[in-house]
């Protein structure tokens, strides 16, 4: 195994938008990888990666 991508459970919390408190579904993602095989900047760009598609899943299907 070079990474281990793990997907917590999606909770509603309270977040801070545009200056109010409101409650947002959020997930956590931890990514443990070993370094002698992948550079920490090409893990942080998956993580990215992973994080749009969760955000925004409509792009996947629409190929944007």
């Amino acid at each position: 195994q070079s990474a281990i991508l793990g997907v917590h459970a999606t909770k509603e919390r309270p977040v801070v938008e545009n200056g109010q408190v409101v409650i947002r579904p959020i997930n956590y993602l931890a990514l443990s990888y070993d370094h002698r095989i992948i550079d920490g900047r090409e893990a942080v760009l998956f993580l990215v990666a992973i994080k749009d598609a969760l955000e925004d899943p409509s792009r996947l299907l629409l190929d944007l």
